[in-house]
């Protein structure tokens, strides 16, 4: 889903060439139908398995987006030359990233590219948000997140974070006290760097707000691949989640799924 910062955030579902606007459609009957076609959004080709949200198994193997270092920044080989597709990686990995904090099931370091805030922290349903360094590629966004993350989590606890917004959390607190216990690794980092510096934010924190009406008591998770077909009442959207009156679909997960809906 597409979305947009607003009060509350925007959703927009792309169904083949057009986009229908959600927020509107919260607490009226709506229905997801899956024909069955599967179409891999890298190479366009009718696929029986999709992989890594929308891929098909060639693509798996031989796209730098499907790669190890997309979930493990820290391993990123693009300036070893070795990358699969050099030219993807310069327009996206080789590009200024944030490293950020957020609170979205609790407290949790994050990256993403500078040009993906604040897209990123809706996409993980997160009710606050704070860029805490800027630096110049993936891989060194992606070692500082190792340095953090040895202090702060890392991952998202889905469930948590569909049952409600998380107790607000003071981030430019956590922030200054995350630097001052990572201060000898930061500094090793920014040596082996050389000239290229590891730039503090200063910004205030980002809340966020999502157009849910009710959230569930337990998340029980629908899959589009044993049940075809889900219709109730849709009582929000928070991540990249619809939640219903009858369970939850992560919408990225079923990305390329040829789909036909209905609503009131």
């Amino acid at each position: 889903m597409r979305v947009k910062l607003d009060t509350p955030s925007r959703y927009y579902l792309p169904v083949g060439e057009d986009e229908v606007y959600l927020n509107p459609l919260i607490n009226q009957t709506f229905s997801l139908h899956f024909t069955g076609t599967i179409n891999c959004i890298a190479c366009g080709r009718e696929t029986n398995k999709s992989f890594n949200q929308g891929y098909c198994f060639p693509c798996l193997r031989s796209l730098a987006r499907c790669d190890t270092c997309i979930v493990r920044p820290e391993l990123c080989h693009f300036h070893e030359g070795t990358c699969r597709e050099p030219d993807w990686a310069e327009k996206n990995c080789n590009r200024p990233h944030i490293v950020y904090l957020a609170n979205s099931s609790g407290l949790k370091v994050g990256i993403t590219r500078k040009s993906q805030i604040p897209t990123r922290w809706i996409d993980q349903g997160a009710s606050q948000a704070l860029p805490i360094l800027e630096v110049r590629d993936r891989l060194t966004a992606g070692l500082a997140e190792v340095i953090f993350k040895s202090h702060v989590a890392d991952r998202t606890d889905w469930r948590k974070m569909l049952k409600g917004s998380p107790e607000s959390l003071d981030l430019v607190e956590k922030r200054e006290q995350l630097f001052s216990d990572s201060k000898d690794e930061l500094e090793k980092l920014e040596h082996q760097n050389g000239e290229e510096k590891l730039i503090r934010i200063n910004d205030a924190s980002v809340s966020i707000g999502y157009p849910v009406d009710q959230y569930p008591e337990k998340v029980k998770s629908f899959n589009l691949d044993k049940t075809p077909e889900i219709a109730g009442r849709l009582m929000g959207i928070k991540g990249q989640y619809l939640i219903f009156d009858s369970g939850v679909i992560n919408m990225r997960k079923y990305a390329g799924y040829k789909l036909v809906i209905a609503h009131d």
